[in-house]
């Protein structure tokens, strides 16, 4: 209980120091519609924070995964698709009625 309790003083602490550099920018840049989000972001992140109330204590973390799986940006070989349908269109080999 007493990790939860401390992850949430740093999040408070992290709420804290970005409400006070998003009050240094409003100062450079005025009452811009960008500053007025970025002030309505910040206190909402903050009201969500306190909603959260105390964890569950029966709750148990799951696994943290380990390594994560890279999938390569390249094309996929284009025999993979031979017959496929496309989403929407259906096969091209059929019509609507």
């Amino acid at each position: 209980m007493g990790d939860g309790n401390t992850t949430v003083a740093a999040v408070q602490r992290a709420l804290e120091a970005l409400h006070n550099s998003v009050g240094k920018l409003s100062q450079t840049y005025g009452d811009t519609l960008g500053v007025r989000r970025l002030v309505s972001d910040v206190a909402r992140l903050s009201d969500d924070l306190a909603e959260l109330g105390p964890p569950d204590p029966r709750r148990r973390p799951g696994p943290v995964p380990t390594e994560l799986e890279e999938i390569p940006d390249v094309e996929y070989d284009a025999s993979m698709w031979t017959d496929a349908e496309h989403e929407g269109f259906g096969a091209p080999d059929r019509h609507a009625p």
